[in-house]
């Protein structure tokens, strides 16, 4: 369920995804990384009713687990929290230092026309319309998505597109997206398609960054839970689980 709905404008109760356990990918003396489900907050919101969130739900299990990032409440996918003080502030760092590479999934409505580009568009909040946020030329801030197109199925004409954020800006891919007349299905807020599944189809599958307790590198991958029927990506889909540099 959408906390709110585009079609009539008013709020609806957050109803977040069954406690079914957490997913660890990765985990050490010093970080962990998770798989946020769809339609989890990453961290309370307001109100009694938003406090059940992803950093809650690790933290009944690890007490000391801090957050560092945030996805978007619809997005799935990896999250890195840390173990500790230290390695939060470490690895926040990291993330405003640019030093993480982060790639996502997303399948697009139509097929764009180059296989592989950039989207350098400014973005800010649209006030009258919040929580959207919208390109804006004038006041926006600096925002920068690369993706290369994966696969398309012509059965639907939608297209399967790995992006790199290179800025961390609210709903950056999915305003980008829209922008270039590609939104991502089941984006409700930015006009793409409904699905029978009912969720973003936008998923977090890969982190990459030095480690801040050992100086190695980490890359930790986490497939998408929605498949696309016209691509065998075989030879693209990093493997499930992670890699670390001797």
């Amino acid at each position: 369920m959408h906390p709110t709905s585009p079609s009539h404008g008013h709020t609806l109760a957050y109803a977040p995804p069954p406690d079914d356990g957490i997913e660890v990918v990765y985990l050490d003396a010093a970080l962990l990384l998770v798989n946020k489900p769809a339609g989890l907050l990453s961290v309370p919101g307001r109100g009694d009713d938003k406090q059940d969130c992803l950093i809650r739900r690790v933290q009944a299990h690890l007490p000391e687990a801090l957050i560092v990032h945030r996805l978007d409440m619809h997005t799935s996918g990896l999250l890195l929290l840390a173990r500790n003080e230290e390695m939060q502030r470490r690895l926040s760092t990291a993330f405003a230092e640019r030093q993480v590479e982060k790639r996502y999934l997303a399948v697009v409505e139509g097929l764009p026309a180059s296989t592989s580009g950039e989207i350098d568009l400014p973005l800010g909040a649209d006030w009258p319309r919040r929580p959207r946020q919208k390109v804006d030329r004038h006041a926006g801030k600096a925002s920068l998505t690369r993706y290369r197109l994966l696969g398309h199925d012509p059965a639907d004409n939608t297209s399967l597109l790995a992006l790199w954020p290179e800025t961390g800006r609210t709903h950056q891919l999915r305003v980008h997206l829209q922008a270039i007349g590609h939104p991502i299905v089941g984006d409700w807020l930015y006009g793409g398609a409904a699905m029978a599944a009912g969720r973003l189809l936008l998923h977090a599958e890969q982190l990459s960054f030095v480690h801040p307790a050992n100086g190695r590198a980490l890359r930790v991958c986490c497939p998408a839970p929605f498949a696309f029927a016209a691509l065998d990506r075989a030879d693209d889909s990093p493997s499930s689980g992670y890699t670390a540099s001797r």
